[in-house]
């Protein structure tokens, strides 16, 4: 529909074209529904705020209603800039930064940003056709840079980050990282469709995947014919640009968890424990 931000802006110049777009994306039929019991005998209302009522239920609503745009205040076309910058920026962007972009305080930033992710867990489990790309990193602070009394003293490498697992689905480019996962079998089970194929590396091997096929980067194997791990590595990459660059989150798994709900572009990422 749009790909850069001048044609968003002649494709939205005011809040009526937010509203109509709005409008046919919860209506695409034209069929006005009540979002409350699904009516659709409804008609316009006179309310300053709501300006329609269901005859059914005898409830006020509007656009908003039912959305995780429902109680704000703030004009439909600032949440549809939030809504296009929030997810089309590669490494996400911060509430800071939206706050210059669309004339709000940081705070309501924040709030947009929160709610805008909470859309994408709305949608549901979504089974991956394959084939998948499983993958871990670990993320968080070095040693060296923790004051002296938060350091575990317990090596280098992965000491005192979080062990994060995901799979990218090269069907549809989607990503789904998770922080709690007990078993990778179980991870990977529950997230891709019967008999898809697994690409993973030699580091997570797991002899009880069925369909699992492996590149050893211990021996110096990164690719053979389709097997790779490039594009869920390409997304950890991304992830880590964002928690550094953008996010800056201030101390252990909650500040990644935020990193984790956001959404690079071009790779939705679901997550089912960090929002």
């Amino acid at each position: 529909m749009f790909s850069t931000l001048l044609e968003l802006a002649r494709m939205f110049p005011d809040e009526d074209s937010a509203h109509q777009w709005f409008e046919n994306q919860i209506w695409p039929d034209g069929r006005r529904a009540c979002p409350r019991c699904g009516s659709v005998n409804t008609h316009e209302a006179s309310h300053a705020k709501m300006p329609y009522r269901c005859r059914d239920c005898r409830k006020y609503f509007s656009v908003k209603t039912g959305t995780v745009m429902a109680g704000s205040p703030i004009p439909l076309l600032k949440w549809l800039y939030a809504i296009y910058l929030d997810t089309t920026n590669l490494k996400g962007v911060s509430s800071v930064k939206l706050r210059r972009d669309i004339g709000v305080t940081q705070k309501t930033a924040w709030f947009m940003q929160q709610r805008i992710r909470e859309a994408f867990t709305q949608a549901g489990p979504q089974l991956f056709a394959g084939p998948l790309e499983v993958d871990e990193t670990y993320v968080g602070g070095l040693e060296r840079n923790k004051r002296k009394n938060k350091r575990l003293n317990a090596g280098r490498g992965p000491v005192g980050k979080t062990a994060v697992v995901g799979a990218r689905d090269r069907a549809t480019g989607q990503v789904i990282a998770n922080t709690d996962a007990d078993t990778l079998q179980g991870f990977v089970e529950d997230n891709r469709a019967p008999n898809a194929p697994v690409y993973t590396d030699g580091a997570i091997a797991d002899d009880g995947l069925p369909d699992q096929h492996l590149v050893r980067h211990s021996v110096g194997e990164y690719v053979r014919d389709m097997v790779h791990t490039n594009g869920v590595e390409s997304f950890w990459s991304m992830l880590k640009r964002a928690h550094k660059g953008t996010f800056h989150p201030p101390r252990g798994l909650g500040g990644d968890s935020v990193v984790l709900g956001s959404t690079p572009s071009g790779t939705r990422q679901k997550s089912t424990n960090v929002l």
